[in-house]
């Protein structure tokens, strides 16, 4: 695919002054908060597409410049505060926007199944300051791409769908709505007395020696496989997993799904019997801590949870087991465990021990893990710039071995969308499993054995997890 760049400007925010002024102008700086620090220091990118007639170029910049009067995190930069805090600077040095072409049409040029292709439709996220970039590209056919990138440190999954919502609205020339305060410290205030009930040493933070024995990755090709789970598949997967479960509890689509794709992926990957194998789960923090914090709050609040278990265990029990594992794990993230964690990351224990947030998955292969990501509540086909909702949308392509995004159907029937990313001699043993209801793995495993072993996957992983538990010691 073609694309030719036209032009880049930037764009800075511009009040209207048909509403109430949003933003006091004495703020200059945004304290991050203990969940803004400990979130990925990257930027996460995406595509949505239209079809025509899709509103101008002007217009889409036009509701943009209007909707950062509202939100100008995103046109500010990362930078420090009058206290030496990490902070979001609103200092309007604005936001890149570029404006590009291809020549032939949206279907011909643009692959269904995420690819490389896919990068030439988004800003590039490597060497810059602005927080937020936008790429608009036209096709023959005259769909519009909007393509753009935005630091995870600004806000999360949850945050970043209110604000591209709210600029979709911009564009239709209707007011835009935020209710929450640019202060985002004073809502996780520590406890008098702090009470640290849990362990966050080698979870959310970690030594020096702790982020440099986990940079490893191992060499092959990785293929992102898109699988399509009908509304009846889960349905019934959903029934298999609450099969067997302990009484009066019933898992939920997503606890059933991640179970499923958890063992398929490690039967596909040939792991050993005795290795230890985790799922990364986000937890929405504004479920857990509701009565102090809104639903819109904007920014980042989000932990995580590990459940985990051997390879021995995850394919030879029941699927109940590895859903019943997921519930409780996610569940133990809880209210407690949120209050513990800002009185952890205030208590000065961080500064002192020469703590840094703990390695972000994103940046190498999860060899025997898997780091979920679910965008299924985020309201993605919401985004209106005037020309009708999205009729693609696309997360970035990132070649990380054990990376899974779970995406909500197009036309709303309650399908569910799933990207895996695996060794592409992985791919076919993972293909057969995912779409098979069988509860027994063990048949597959007898029948087929394990996948094909990558090259790399003969570490010695008992050094590793030897230094690991040294480094958090």
């Amino acid at each position: 695919m073609n694309v030719r760049v036209v032009s880049t400007k930037i764009i800075k925010p511009v009040h209207d002054h048909n509403s109430p002024q949003p933003i006091a102008r004495s703020i200059t700086s945004i304290t991050l908060s203990a969940f803004d620090r400990v979130s990925e220091d990257m930027h996460i990118a995406a595509i949505y597409a239209f079809r025509p007639p899709a509103p101008s170029n002007s217009a889409v910049a036009t509701g943009l410049a209007r909707v950062l009067s509202h939100y100008p995190e995103w046109a500010g930069w990362l930078g420090h505060d009058e206290n030496n805090n990490p902070a979001i600077l609103l200092n309007d040095k604005g936001v890149k926007l570029t404006e590009a072409s291809v020549d032939s049409t949206f279907d011909e040029a643009v692959p269904l199944d995420l690819s490389p292709v896919h990068l030439s439709l988004q800003p590039s996220k490597h060497g810059i300051e602005e927080l937020l970039q936008v790429q608009l590209t036209r096709f023959a056919c005259g769909a519009l791409v909007v393509g753009y990138t935005m630091h995870h440190r600004v806000a999360d999954g949850h945050a970043a769908s209110q604000f591209l919502v709210a600029w979709g609205r911009a564009c239709r020339g209707l007011e835009v709505h935020r209710h929450s305060s640019l202060d985002r410290c004073s809502l996780f205030s520590p406890r008098n007395p702090p009470h640290v009930d849990f362990e966050h040493r080698g979870v959310e933070f970690a030594s020096e020696e702790f982020a440099r024995c986990l940079d490893y990755s191992f060499k092959g090709k990785i293929i992102t496989y898109k699988a399509h789970f009908t509304k009846e598949f889960l349905k019934k997967l959903k029934s298999q997993a609450t099969s067997g479960a302990p009484p009066r509890r019933s898992y939920t689509t997503v606890e059933s799904l991640v179970a499923h794709l958890w063992r398929a992926v490690t039967i596909a990957r040939g792991l050993d019997k005795n290795d230890t194998t985790n799922v990364r789960i986000s937890v929405n923090g504004r479920t857990r801590l509701r009565r102090n914090v809104p639903d819109d709050y904007f920014g980042n609040l989000i932990l995580w949870a590990y459940p985990r278990t051997t390879v021995k265990e995850l394919v030879s029990r029941p699927l109940h087991y590895v859903a019943e594992l997921i519930h409780r794990a996610v569940a133990d993230v809880d209210e407690r465990y949120f209050k513990s964690f800002v009185d952890f990351a205030s208590s000065g224990a961080v500064e002192a021990e020469g703590l840094v947030p703990a390695p972000e998955p994103k940046g190498r292969d999860m060899c025997r893990n898997l780091d979920v990501d679910s965008w299924i509540r985020f309201p993605l086909y919401e985004l209106d710039f005037g020309g009708g909702s999205p009729f693609y949308f696309m997360p970035s392509y990132v070649p990380v071995e054990g990376l899974v995004n779970f995406l909500p159907s197009l036309v709303g029937d309650g399908r569910i969308e799933v990207h895996v990313s695996l060794f592409d001699h992985n791919v076919a043993a993972f293909q057969q499993l995912c779409y098979s209801l069988d509860a027994d793995t063990r048949n597959y495993v007898h029948t087929h054995g394990y996948g094909v072993m990558s090259p790399g996957y003969n570490h010695n992983w008992d050094q590793v997890d030897k230094v690991k538990e040294m480094a958090r010691l």
